[in-house]
């Protein structure tokens, strides 16, 4: 696949070699220990993503202890509990960031990861069985039926708890637009399923991870040199 190969030869050439290229590729989860993962963490990754979501990210991991104090380490039982009215105060706990709009997408998100326990009794057991040759479709159900984890926010979620999937960076969209697979807008269904196929074309023909090429389309061009 010369796509496959003038893409990796140049991320090689960056790096300064291909040894050192695959010294910097990390590796998803198996579903083994992505079905251990607890909902909870499930919760608290999804809330950390919406929060760090057009802030800084330091801000938000140095008050996340306070964050994990506030909302009960993210237990989803004891926060199906709390009320609209206790989310509100607790939105103004100086232990937080304190953003009404985001600490409702906490109860939202905590509701939706307990519907669909209803159905495949763990989330981490639908997570570990969603195909990753249409991991776009998973981004599609996290941004209509949970709260702020549309564009890169679930995604960015799932890579960081261990699912395979690509991501759509910055230096991911410049290539994809410099290959012609996308032309339109970024977030389109259109263009997240051709994206979906030019990786699993990738996969099918490199044998690597989502993961593993997304990082090397990555590194194939921008500022991310050696």
């Amino acid at each position: 696949m010369k796509v496959f190969e003038d893409i990796y030869q140049r991320a090689a050439q960056r790096k300064g070699s291909g040894a050192a290229l695959k010294a910097k590729l990390t590796k998803p989860l198996e579903p083994q220990a992505l079905r251990a993962l607890s909902d909870d963490q499930w919760l608290e990754e999804f809330t950390r993503k919406v929060f760090q979501s057009g802030f800084y990210w330091a801000v938000v991991d140095n008050k996340w202890d306070g964050f994990r104090e506030v909302f009960w380490q993210f237990s989803i039982e004891k926060l199906l509990m709390m009320s609209p009215e206790m989310y509100e105060q607790r939105s103004q706990d100086e232990r937080i960031i304190r953003n009404a709009k985001k600490v409702k997408s906490i109860a939202d998100n905590c509701h939706m990861i307990f519907e669909v326990q209803q159905q495949h009794g763990r989330f981490s057991e639908f997570v570990a069985n969603w195909p990753e040759d249409n991991i776009v479709g998973l981004w599609l159900y996290l941004k209509k039926h949970g709260a702020r984890l549309g564009g890169n926010t679930g995604p960015y979620a799932l890579r960081v708890l261990g699912k395979d999937t690509f991501l759509l960076s910055k230096d991911v969209e410049t290539v994809l637009r410099a290959e012609a697979v996308i032309d339109g807008g970024l977030q389109s269904q259109k263009s997240l399923h051709a994206a979906q196929q030019f990786f699993n074309e990738m996969r099918d023909y490199s044998g690597l991870s989502l993961q593993e090429l997304s990082q090397i389309v990555s590194m194939s061009v921008g500022e991310n040199v050696r």
